[in-house]
C-alpha cells in the first residue's frame, strides 16, 4: 500500500496477519527502514511484500520499534535472522524485549511468549535523530502507553509523515502505562503538525486537520 513515493504499508491486517499492528517501510534512495515487526507469524508474507516494493532485504538498515508490545515486536528476532538491520528502541522499553517480559510486552494478551532479542540502538532522552541515506528520521519519546513509546517523524514529498503507532493507547497498569504522561504525549503529537499519520491499528490519516482530529479524539477520551 503506497502512502507516498517513499513510504509504504507492508504489514498488518490483510497484508500479513490480523493480529499484527501495522508495519511500514521507508525507502530513501538505496537505503530503507521498517517501522515495527508485527507478531511474527507471517514473516514470509511480510518479506514478499517488502520485495514487492523493489527493496532488497540487505538495503534495510533499521528496524524502528515504536514500543515494546508484542503485536509490534514479536516478529523482530525472527526478522533479524533474515535481515541484517539494527534494531532501534527506546532505552526505557529495551529491557522488556531483551529479557523477554511476557507481561509488560503484552505477549500474554496474545496467548504467546516473546523471544528475547538484543536492541542494537537504545534511544535516550526526549529526541534523537537517525540518518538513513542522507535523510533524517526524528525519534521522539512519547511515554504513556508504555514507558519507552516513541514516534518517528520524517519528511516525504514536502510533507511531515508521523509514525505514531498507538496513539489510541490503551492505558493499562500491567503495561506500566502512565495516563498523565500519555496526555502530555498526545499534546506533543498535536504540536508536530503532521500532514500524514501512520497509526498502528486505526489506519492512515492524511491532511493536518484529519490527523489533529484523531489525536484530539483520544486526548478528550483520556
Amino acid at each position: 500500500m503506497k502512502i507516498t513515493s517513499e513510504v509504504f504499508q507492508v504489514g498488518g491486517g490483510r497484508l500479513t496477519s490480523p493480529e499484527d499492528a501495522a508495519i511500514y517501510l521507508i525507502r530513501f534512495g538505496d537505503r530503507a527502514a521498517l517501522v515495527d515487526a508485527g507478531c511474527g507469524g507471517s514473516r514470509e508474507k511480510l518479506l514478499s511484500n517488502i520485495r514487492g516494493h523493489q527493496v532488497k532485504l540487505e538495503q534495510i538498515e533499521y528496524l524502528l520499534l515504536t514500543h515494546c508490545h508484542f503485536d509490534h515486536t514479536g516478529g523482530a528476532g525472527a526478522l533479524k535472522a533474515k535481515i541484517p538491520f539494527k534494531i532501534v528502541a527506546h532505552e526505557l522499553d529495551a529491557p522488556f524485549l531483551e529479557e523477554g517480559d511476557d507481561e509488560v510486552t503484552a505477549a500474554t494478551w496474545y496467548g504467546a511468549s516473546i523471544d528475547p532479542f538484543p536492541v542494537d540502538i537504545k534511544l535516550s532522552g526526549a529526541r534523537q535523530d537517525l540518518l538513513l541515506e542522507d535523510r533524517l528520521i526524528h525519534a521522539i519519546h512519547t511515554p504513556g502507553h508504555s514507558p519507552g513509546s516513541v514516534v518517528y517523524l520524517i519528511e516525504s514529498e514536502g510533507m511531515k509523515v508521523l509514525f505514531g503507532q498507538d496513539v489510541h493507547g490503551p492505558i493499562d497498569p500491567k503495561l506500566l502505562s502512565d495516563r498523565g504522561a500519555y496526555r502530555k504525549s498526545l499534546e506533543l503529537l498535536l504540536s508536530l503538525g503532521a500532514d500524514i499519520l501512520c497509526e498502528g491499528h486505526y489506519g492512515i490519516f492524511k491532511g493536518k486537520d484529519e490527523v489533529a482530529e484523531l489525536i484530539e479524539h483520544f486526548l478528550k477520551r483520556s
